[in-house]
Order: structure tokens, then sequence, then C-alpha cells
């Protein structure tokens, strides 16, 4: 489907750090076409018409209620956005159905249960599944007819998620596989019909299995099990810090039956399974994160709207205007990145079905290409939600306490994005990772340009011999501020050798390094183009933000950069690199007070988040 933006350079997954991309390049948030536009309203209206009026129902967990829902949502299409039409779905391109997962965001636990289902809980059969398999649950999972589940984490394996004890051994008359284990928090897992399950394969009369394992006859393997088979059953509801009303249980495995026509993929090989859902897992769930935001950031705008103190508003005072900016700031730029990137997957995916390759097969590759990138952005969407919460709370004062105003909800079910689809420490470890092992296979060439800031950094500094356009400078810093990523990571390569895997802080603060500029140079380019197409009048509250970001990413760059030299070097390249940091992070003076002063008045104005 045609998203109405026109044809994009396509940068490759981590190309950014050495790219530079054009404002007319990539794709925005502006671009959206009018369906897409109507799609967004009717997944806002279905969350403000069928969830918020019965929110405290939900977190009591009303028996059959969550499921009714899902119900609901199926038959207005909303399970099935992303589902080929010929299994009953609308068929629409990733950036439909990655703006459905924000509309959907605002919905607290009820956000939960449909983005399990639609994504972990359908997605595994859709893109690994045989024409069997796919004919016999797709269609019924789109419907919502059956609703979806996955089992991955275990009591003793989180991230390590390969270190799994559920095994599987296939029954003497060769017609099941038997399952023996435990699976915990399992999102969905209490009135699930059909699960994707993780275990490991195990039996001496197993050919051997080309995937590395120590004995050659144990896979990790995908199945797909059906509820009420014999041999599996399922614990209490879980009793959690938020999210109450998303079903969350442990399930339990003896001797459980699963036919052999329900192994998903190939034997031996369900890590490709997990790792690929759990890339586009973590773009939804940004996008999740983000609809979230706006819903809080709009809850506490409205009640700083209505509260007074000292006989006026406290929307009119200049702290709570800092906090509401920022709150849009950072929404705004969660935002940028977001769209910007799932174009990129959706382009790259249209790529190779031209190529001829699979509808799944091409998304998977798509979604693979730009893992760095969903590790980013599932960081930095999962933050940005908790620091709207927080501050909405602050914004309430004593009443954001009260579990009477919805805004403490929404502090406690923020509470755990940043556990789900890999923990962010996880994901800024494996930011870093993905990106040397790029490097080091030549997919990425890092090699050219660090070598190139090696030598930039012993020569005299270039102070510029003007003004070069109208955007010229904060240009050049967000290109400055690439040079001190590579240098550092480059210089800690070098320094460290094999030994930087087990320097987790210096990877973080690399990490932390790249998501802040991806971020910060995903809002600039949004805000030229805005300027571009618009005029400067028009965009001049999206200049605001994004230079007010900017601004702050290039201390937070300055800090990590230096946390991380300090951590590695010494002596005269210490010092040396530590003059680098400074010279690519130095901002032009920028007053921010006014520019958030600015953002403010219209949020307080619209009485919303408005942008």
């Amino acid at each position: 489907m045609n998203t109405g933006a026109p044809a994009t350079t396509i940068l490759k997954g981590g190309e950014w750090i050495i790219r530079e991309s054009k404002p007319e390049d990539i794709f925005t948030p502006e671009d959206f076409n009018e369906e897409q536009k109507m799609i967004m309203e009717m997944c806002t209206t279905f969350v403000g018409n069928e969830v918020l009026p019965i929110i405290e129902r939900i977190d009591k967990q009303e028996p059959g209620l969550m499921p009714s829902l899902l119900d609901k949502a199926g038959e207005q299409g909303l399970l099935g956005v992303s589902i080929p039409e010929e299994y009953g779905g609308l068929g629409k391109d990733f950036v439909t159905s990655t703006l459905v997962n924000e509309g959907l965001g605002s919905g607290f636990s009820f956000s939960v249960a449909i983005a399990a289902h639609t994504g972990i809980g359908t997605l595994p059969i859709l893109y690994f599944g045989t024409p069997q398999q796919k004919e016999k649950y797709i269609p019924r999972l789109t419907t919502g007819e059956w609703k979806g589940s996955y089992g991955l984490t275990e009591p003793n394996s989180g991230s390590d998620a390969l270190s799994a004890k559920t095994s599987a051994k296939l029954s003497s008359d060769g017609k099941h596989y038997l399952l023996n284990g435990q699976k915990c928090w399992i999102t969905n897992g209490g009135f699930a019909d059909v699960y994707t399950v993780f275990a490991k394969v195990v039996g001496d009369d197993l050919p051997a299995l080309p995937t590395g394992q120590a004995d050659g006859k144990t896979g990790f393997t995908a199945f797909i099990v059906d509820r009420g088979i014999e041999g599996f059953t399922q614990g209490p509801e879980e009793h959690k810090m938020g999210i109450k009303g998303s079903s969350t249980v442990q399930l339990y495995f003896q001797d459980a039956k699963v036919p052999v026509e329900n192994v998903l993929g190939e034997i031996g090989k369900g890590h490709i399974i997990a790792f690929n859902i759990l890339n586009i897992g973590r773009l939804k769930l940004c996008a999740a994160a983000l609809g979230g935001a706006k819903g809080a950031a709009t809850t506490a705008i409205q009640y700083a709207n209505t509260r007074e103190q000292f006989k006026q508003p406290i929307a009119q005072f200049g702290a709570m205007k800092h906090k509401m900016a920022e709150m849009a700031t950072r929404i705004w730029v969660a935002e940028s990145a977001l769209y910007r990137t799932a174009k990129w997957i959706d382009d790259k995916e249209q790529e190779l079905v031209q190529e001829g390759k699979p509808f799944s097969e091409a998304l998977l590759a798509g979604a693979e290409e730009y893992a760095i990138e969903c590790a980013m952005l599932k960081v930095f969407g999962s933050e940005v939600l908790d620091f709207v919460v927080d501050e909405g709370v602050q914004i309430h004062g004593g009443n954001g306490f009260s579990a009477e105003y919805i805004i403490s909800r929404a502090y406690r079910d923020s509470r755990i994005n940043r556990i789900f689809e890999g923990t962010n420490e996880i994901n800024r470890l494996l930011t870093v990772d993905m990106v040397l092992k790029r490097a080091m296979k030549g997919r990425l060439d890092l090699m050219g340009p660090a070598t190139a800031v090696q030598k930039e950094l012993m020569s005299i500094p270039d102070f510029g011999s003007g003004d070069d356009g109208a955007f010229a400078k904060e240009l050049k810093l967000i290109s400055s501020m690439k040079k001190a990523i590579l240098m550092v990571a480059g210089a800690a390569v070098q320094k460290l050798m094999m030994k930087i895997e087990s320097e987790q802080e210096i990877l973080m603060h690399i990490a932390d390094m790249a998501i802040n500029v991806f971020h910060a140079e995903s809002a600039l380019l949004r805000a030229i183009k805005i300027t571009d197409q618009q005029g400067e009048p028009a965009a001049a509250l999206y200049l605001d933000m994004a230079r007010t970001y900017l601004y702050d990413t290039a201390d937070r760059v300055n800090k990590s950069g230096r946390d991380a030299i300090n951590a590695f070097a010494g002596g005269d390249e210490q010092r040396m690199m530590l003059l680098g940091v400074k010279r690519f992070t130095k901002a032009e003076p920028f007053n921010s007070k006014d520019a958030r002063r600015r953002i403010a008045d219209k949020l307080i104005s619209d009485n919303r988040y408005s942008f």
C-alpha cells in the first residue's frame, strides 16, 4: 500500500552513524495518508469508548471481560491489520500496523493483551508456520475466535533465553513430542487458546542437528500448543505491581502431548523465531509506549489547567511549563525516530517482495536489517513513557499518589515496559554488539570513518567559515556527535579487544551516545522537513522541540563519552579523546527556557498533547 510519502534513499541498519540523511529522505507522521489517519482515529476511538470507561472492571480481571474486548477488536479488524487478506486480515503495510500499536497504546492492560495477541501470539505462526498451520490458526487468530500467547521465559531463564530447561522428546510411536517443564510471566496465558512454546528437543534417536549444540542432538525448538491438550496446565493469575488487568500465569507441562505436525519452523532453530519476533516486538513496544505517553501527557496537561494554587492554574507556573514541554519534546522525538525506522523496514520489505521473496520472509528480513534501531527505539520509547508518567504524577501532586486518579495507574503500568521484550540493559548491550558484529562481517563500513575521526583529532579544529544554511549549525552538531561515537567506540574496541564484551558499563555509555544522537537526528530532520514544506512560522514549535532536545543531547553525549573514556584510557590518549569529546559536542548557546515556554503555551491552549 502506498503510504503517501515519496521514494526515499534507504540507509542500511546502523548506517546512519556514518552517512548523513536529507530531510526529504525520511518518512514522518506528516506523511500519513488519509486511510492511515482514519485507522489511527478508529484505534483511539475504540480505546476511548470500549476500554477506558470500564478500566476498573478490567483491572479486577472480571471473568471473560478481556477476551470479549479482543472479540470486539477483532470485529473491527484491529487484530488483523497486518495479516494478509488471504487469511482474513486487512493486509496493510508495516507503517500502518505500527500506527495501530500506537493508537491502542493508551489502553493500559488492554494494550498489553492486544499487543501480545497480535504480536508474539500470532506472528510466529504467520511467519514460520507451514501452509497447513497458517490455514488452521491464522484466520481464527485474526478474528479473535482464538486468542494467542507465547511461552519463552522460565523461572531461571529470562534474558538468557537459550538456557531454558523445558524439554521435548519424541514419543515412542513418533506421533507426539512430550513436553516437560515450566514457563512463567505468560501474557494472555490465562485465557489463550493457542501458545507458541519453546523447548529443547532431546533424544538419542534424533539425527544430528546443525545448530551448534554440544551433543548435536539437542535443539531449541518452537511448538504450537493448543489449550486443553493432555499434560498441559496453568497456574493462577499473578498479582502484579501494574498492568493488573492483563492475564499473566505460569504454564506447566508434564508429558504434554504435542502432535509432531505442531512443530513450528525447523527443529533446533527456535532461536531464529524467538529473536526475529523480538525485533518486531521491540519497535511495536515503542509504538505502544508512545501512545501511552501521549495519553498520560494529556491527562497531566488537563489537570494542570484545572488545578489552582495561589489563585491561578498551576499550568501557568514556569516549573510546570518546563515539565509539560519536556514531556511533549521527548514524545515528539520518540515519534520521529519510530516512524523513520518503521518506513525503513517497510521499504526493505517491499524491495524484497519485488525480488520474489515471500511476504513473511521479506518482513522478517526487513526487521532484522534494522534490529539495531529496533533495540534503540525500545529503550528510548519505554524510558520516555516512564519519564512522562513520573512527571505526570508530580504535576498531580498528592492526588497523583491516589489510586482514584488515572495517572497513578499509568505510573504503575509503565514500569514493565523497561523489562518487556528484553530489558533495557540487554537492549543497550545489543545495540553496540550488533553494530560491532556488522562491522566485523563487512556489513557496515565503520573502519574508514573511524580512522578519519582519529586523524581529525590530530588536526587543527575547523571553526567554520560562517553560516552555510538555515540549519547548518544544528546539522554540523549531529555530524560531530556521530564522530564522538566513532571515536569512543573505535578506541574502546582497539584498547580492549575481546575483553570489551565484559565491559558492560562502557558498552552502555556508547549505546546511550548512539540512542541520543539517532533520536536527535530524527527529530531535527523532521523539523527541517516540516519547515521546507510548510514554512518556518508553521514549523516554529517543532523547531523549538528539535533544538531543545539537540541542545540537551550534546550534554548527554558529552557525559556518556567522558565516562566511557575515563573507564578505559589514560595519559595522553585520555586527554586527547576528552578534548575530542568536548570539541565534538560543543553546542551553540540556546535559550531552552523560552523554547519550552512556547511549547507549553501551545499545550495549555489546546488542553492536550497536540503535536
